[in-house]
């Protein structure tokens, strides 16, 4: 049974538009000019992604096969020229994630704004230091914020800003957790000192666009301004605590660990101690004073420093007795004599391998 002519006429259209697409002829006129026009979007769009020749190579054999399963099933039917623009779309968008491409300006409320937040959250599952993963928590509330600015310019409906502030909150709490988490056990206070200070920037931010929001969101703005106060205190409380040797109660909320309260016992090992410079008194070049033995008690108000002999008698009254040095006493060391050892006598052996007699 041979290929019927309709068959062979779409064949042919899609032969034509493949080559098209691979750019090895050119149009007539308006020619697929809305199909072209669209892939090369795409193309536009997957640039950054574009796979290797061998790739492509392998995914165009694969749609060929397919067309040679249909022809040897004449009994299907369908629109050739359809399929194809189909199978080239879903070609495309396979090709470097062109999914997410198109997902990365998506906002609250989008059909695409739920991929944006799926690939987010593959980033953060790639992502396995602590510190980092808190960053790009703190990064995408971020990125919130710009996305309900750009919904109030848009006039978007409430649900949408329910869906952004929901999820800011959400990267927030995580991404304050995780850092008051890492500051608690290794300590850091300029980390608190920069959350402190994004928190505020984001509170002015939603401050701006709270009164160009349907009113039925301010609610919702003014919660998340709450929130961010919390954290400004909640980073105030505990910088405060980090030189102490109790720095949280041992709990936790919605923000992470709770600071103690109470007297604070500095803990001089804490890496955000300040302890005072230690300062040393310059070494004195006047060497020590020796004390010197006195025959004087120290009742008699003498000076055993000054030199002994005949003292000046003092106006009106009588002079005291002069007290005698004693003369140096030397002690004769007897001079040390050693006596020499006996010569030793060696007798040569009187028998032949035997050793020599020595005497002495």
């Amino acid at each position: 049974m041979g290929v019927p002519g309709w068959f062979a006429r779409e064949r042919a259209d899609g032969d034509r538009f493949a080559d098209l697409v691979d750019g090895t002829e050119s149009p007539d006129g308006d020619e697929f000019a809305h199909e072209l026009a669209l892939v090369g979007g795409l193309r536009e769009l997957g640039a950054g992604g574009a796979p290797d020749a061998e790739t492509r190579q392998r995914i165009r054999d694969e749609i060929a096969g397919r067309l040679a399963e249909a022809e040897a099933a004449p009994k299907r039917r369908g629109h050739a020229v359809a399929n194809l623009a189909a199978a080239a779309v879903a070609l495309v968008l396979a090709l470097g994630g062109i999914t997410l491409l198109l997902s990365k300006d998506a906002l609250p409320g989008d059909p695409l704004y739920g991929i944006k937040r799926a690939g987010e959250s593959a980033s953060l599952g790639l992502t396995f230091d602590e510190q980092d993963k808190a960053k790009k928590h703190l990064e995408f509330a971020a990125n919130r914020v710009g996305e309900l600015d750009e919904l109030t310019r848009q006039g978007a409906p409430t649900d949408a800003y329910f869906t952004g502030l929901t999820d800011f909150e959400t990267d927030l709490r995580a991404g304050v957790s995780q850092l008051t988490a890492l500051v608690t056990d290794q300590g850091g206070q300029t980390r608190l000192a920069e959350l402190r200070t994004w928190a505020r920037q984001q509170s002015d931010r939603l401050g701006l666009q709270v009164d160009l929001a349907p009113a039925e969101a301010r609610d919702k703005f003014s919660a998340a301004r709450a929130l961010l106060d919390k954290v400004q205190e909640r980073t105030t409380d505990l910088g405060s605590r980090l030189v102490c040797y109790t720095i949280t109660t041992g709990s936790s909320d919605e923000l992470g660990a709770v600071p103690a309260a109470g007297d604070c016992v500095r803990n001089p090992d804490s890496p955000d101690a300040v302890l005072p410079p230690v300062t040393s008194s310059p070494p004195s070049s006047a060497p020590p004073a020796t004390p010197t033995p006195s025959s004087v008690p120290p009742s008699s108000g003498v000076d055993t420093a000054a030199p002994t002999g005949p003292l000046a008698p003092p106006t009106g009254g009588t002079p005291p007795p002069v007290v005698a040095t004693p003369p140096p006493t030397t002690r004769t060391v007897p001079p040390t004599t050693t006596t020499s050892p006996p010569p030793l006598i060696s007798i040569p052996p009187l028998i032949p391998e035997l050793p020599p007699i020595i005497i002495g």
